[in-house]
């Protein structure tokens, strides 16, 4: 167990993430729910922008900007966690003829997934460490080959951006650790252990276990479940060794069926971190215990 963590809020997902009411989807709404969530205890915020009119994960640097200058110039200061999980994602043709590939195929190159990033330098940003299957759309394919993530992390530590390693089933854990052996993540790694998101790795405390156990001594690292299960994962991730992340990204609801926001979600899990004696960090204590390069 560890006696001190930092909290993460996911504050919107990208892809095909939900649409209900309470997930913030414009620019204001997502760095206004960003910015309360830091209130409420939140030591990073981990963002996706959204396509206004499909309400889908974007790519488009304008909506970038605007979200990260309003919490900028806001009187909180989160670390910034920004995605490069966007446009990886293929779409199969069927079973029988898997080519050519079918609508909803998005796939960008490293530089591309990578250009908010270079533009407005958050302390952190995403590192998808693996391909996954999708549950919701039997053809889908979440892709991330090796070559991609090597060139993303090494630009990544160019620039001075620490990854925050996101590692949905035990083989993405070796993936990422060869990144970390062969030196292309600068300090202490950090990793996102992503339990419960189907296909991926199931939320049980023997699975959890099993992939804490294959990461590097010196890394640190932070676990969340998706769905019901994501506000007991803010206690048990403490007894695992690994700090918390919640947010609306992972999960809608407070309770049964009632809809929380952001800083819902991280005022509970401050509240069941303190009820069993796990002191909270703050922005800048995350900052110095990952030694992260300030930007912008």
């Amino acid at each position: 167990m560890i006696s001190e963590v930092f909290i993460t809020c996911a504050v919107t997902g990208g892809g095909d993430a939900p649409r209900q009411k309470n997930v913030p989807v414009t620019p204001e709404q997502i760095a206004e729910s960003a910015i309360e969530a830091t209130r409420a205890g939140a030591a990073a915020v981990h963002l996706h922008v959204r396509d206004l009119k499909t309400q889908e994960g974007s790519l488009d640097p304008a909506l970038w900007r605007a979200v990260v200058r309003r919490i900028r110039e806001s009187n909180v200061n989160p670390v910034l966690n920004l995605t490069t999980g966007e446009a990886c994602g293929i779409v199969l043709g069927g079973p029988e003829a898997p080519l050519p590939l079918a609508s909803g195929t998005w796939m960008a190159g490293a530089r591309e997934r990578l250009a908010h990033i270079e533009e407005l330098r958050p302390e952190i940003c995403t590192l998808d460490c693996g391909s996954k299957s999708s549950k919701a759309n039997v053809e889908g394919v979440m892709v991330n080959t090796t070559g991609m993530l090597r060139a993303m992390a090494a630009r990544c530590k160019e620039i001075g951006v620490k990854p925050e390693l996101e590692v949905f089933d035990t083989g993405h854990v070796v993936l990422a650790n060869d990144l970390v052996k062969d030196g292309l993540i600068d300090g202490v790694p950090l990793y996102q252990l992503c339990m419960g998101t189907g296909n991926g790795a199931p939320h049980d405390l023997t699975t959890l276990m099993a992939m804490v156990h294959q990461l590097p001594q010196h890394a640190l690292y932070s676990a969340f479940s998706v769905g019901p299960m994501q506000l007991p994962y803010a206690a048990l991730s403490p007894l695992a060794g690994a700090n918390v992340r919640v947010g609306l990204e992972d999960n809608l609801y407070l309770s049964r069926g009632r809809l929380a926001t952001n800083a819902e979600l991280v005022g509970r899990a401050v509240e069941i971190l303190e009820r069993i004696g796990v002191r909270v960090m703050s922005p800048d204590e995350m900052r110095d215990r990952l030694k992260l390069k300030r930007h912008g």
